[in-house]
Parts: C-alpha cells; structure tokens; sequence
C-alpha cells in the first residue's frame, strides 16, 4: 500500500489495521452491500488511499485538525483510514443505515480505535444536536449526494474557521458551481479545489467563516427534495 506518494508513512500496526479493515470488509460485502470493489489492489486505491488523500490534499493547519465527522461514512471511507492513519485525530461517524452503523462499530471495535464514535441518525437531525454542532475542526464527506446537498449537510457541523473537505469526480463542475448558494447560505466560501487520485477526482475544500443559521440544514429530506441552487441572496446568509 504506497501511501508515501501521498506524503504519508504508515508504520507495521497501522498497515496490519488496513489488511484486518479489508478482511472484513470483503467479508461482510457478501451479506450486505458495502463496496462494489473487492480486490486487494483496487480497494487500496478506490477507498484506502483516495480516502488519505484529503490529508495531502488539505492546507497545513488542516493537517493538524482535533477532530473531524464523516458524514454519510456507509463503510467507512473516508473517516476510517483517516483515523488509523492518524490515531491522534478524535473521529465521529455518522451514517442512516442501521446495518452500516453496526458495522462501522464493530470496525471500531476490531480496529481498536479510540477517540472514535458512531452515530445512527440522518444528518439532517444530528447537526441540530448541539453538543457537536460546530464543533468540529473538519468535517468529510464523500460521493453520498450532490454538492448543493452536502453543503447543507456538512458545514453545520463545521466550527467557524474549520474546514470541509468534498470527495467528488472532475465531471462535477457543473454540480460545484451550482451549490455557491448553499455553501454561502451554511456560512462557507470554497478555498480551492484539487485534483486528487489522477485526472477524475477531485477534493473540494470549503472555508467555513462564519456561522451557520439556526433553521439549517432543514428538516430530512429537504436539502435533497429542495437543495439551495444558484446564488445566495442576502436574506439567506444573514438569517
């Protein structure tokens, strides 16, 4: 696993959690629907390292992020290689899904991986909670909705001055340029965007300046039913 393109050094443990993370994986592939790769070498580079390449991808100050939510996590990507890639992170996973929930425990179990929670509840709610509201350093997504949709669903969660990172493909231009409103609506402004894992991917990096508007994200359901299209009116980022 050549994770040293990525300026990243995985010692003997922390390699050995990423075999013991794939085992089982492949394994509970077969009874529930977790990844539509299963090869050693693909899984490497479609999960493990595209999940580590937010590390190398994200600004410095970044790098040294206390804590960061994985929403929508599903398997785990990218919160869980994050986390055993740097053990000193403090890790909280979200996902809808009861069986993904308790598989993603039990990773955390198997993995031994402290400092780490997982939540069962739709992001919609959980960014109403306010004893993690804001509160994070970096909040990470990857490929679970449009981009209009994940700016309503991650930068509540982001404290002012922390970041978000967005995994999504280059053909998403269109999708990126749509959600200026939604993310100046969440109190957010796009720092860069970096091309990641060759010519297809790529990561969005959101500033979160200022705080997010009590009544966001809206009820579930709704940032999908009705994301926020085009520019933010004045109203909208002020409310």
């Amino acid at each position: 696993m050549d994770s040293a393109k990525l300026g990243i050094s995985l010692n003997s443990a922390q390699l050995d959690k990423f075999c013991l993370y794939y085992r089982e994986l492949v394994c509970r592939n077969s009874t529930m629907n977790l990844t539509t790769v299963t090869g050693w070498d693909d899984v490497v580079e479609t999960h493990f390292l595209d999940s580590l390449s937010v590390a190398g991808a994200l600004p410095s100050e970044a790098r040294a992020a206390r804590n960061f939510i994985d929403i929508g996590a599903g398997a785990g990507f990218p919160g869980i290689p994050m986390k055993i890639a740097f053990p000193e992170l403090c890790g909280t996973l979200v996902d809808a899904t009861a069986r993904k929930v308790e598989f993603l425990s039990d990773m955390v179990a198997a993995l031994e991986l402290t400092d780490m929670g997982v939540r069962h509840s739709r992001a919609e709610t959980q960014a109403h909670c306010e004893s993690i509201r804001e509160g994070f350093d970096l909040a990470l997504a990857r490929a679970v909705a449009p981009m209009p949709v994940l700016a309503e669903l991650t930068l509540p969660f982001c404290k002012v001055g922390g970041l978000v990172a967005l995994h999504k493909t280059a053909a998403a231009a269109d999708e990126i340029a749509a959600a200026h409103r939604a993310i100046e609506t969440m109190g957010g402004v796009i720092r860069d965007i970096i091309r990641t894992g060759g010519d297809n991917k790529v990561l969005v990096v959101i500033d979160k300046i200022r705080s997010t508007p009590a009544n966001y994200p809206r009820r579930p359901g709704i940032p999908s039913k009705r994301p926020l299209l085009g520019l933010a009116t004045s109203q909208e980022q002020t409310r």
